[in-house]
């Protein structure tokens, strides 16, 4: 990355900041209501915008084809709902204009995404409706 001038901090403070970020702690309930500014179209909970549309529906178009590893094809089929996993178990989903759910479970499959959280979030797309498809 620096060898093609992409980065503008420090070689060596990058990768110690990535880390950082990596191990903020938070709960499904903090990610849901994070998530609701996606749901929300880029607003926040005050009304204030803090995304264009247009960037709040790249961001969710770039969650749904890439935000699970290499298997986001799969659970876009499967699921139907912008996602974006994480190492530590937990999994965000958006469901644009209706709402957002995380769901938490450790144990990862080969991709590195939570089994259970898969499960949950398929089940609860079908029982909802909320699929983007």
């Amino acid at each position: 990355m620096a060898a093609y001038g992409d980065l503008h901090q420090p070689v060596d403070t990058v990768p110690a900041h990535y880390v950082w970020q990596c191990a903020i702690a938070a709960s499904c309930r903090d990610l849901a209501l994070a998530g609701l500014l996606l749901a929300r179209g880029g607003v926040r909970a005050d009304g204030r915008r803090l995304l264009s549309a247009q960037d709040t529906r790249r961001v969710n178009a770039t969650m749904l084809t890439s935000g699970a590893y290499d298997a986001s094809p799969d659970l876009a089929d499967r699921i139907g709902l912008p996602l974006r996993s994480g190492v530590g178990g937990g999994i965000l989903a958006v469901a644009p204009r209706l709402g957002a759910v995380c769901a938490w479970g450790p144990g990862l499959d080969s991709s590195g995404n939570s089994i259970a959280g898969q499960l949950a979030l398929e089940h609860f797309a079908a029982l909802t409706g909320w699929s983007v498809f």
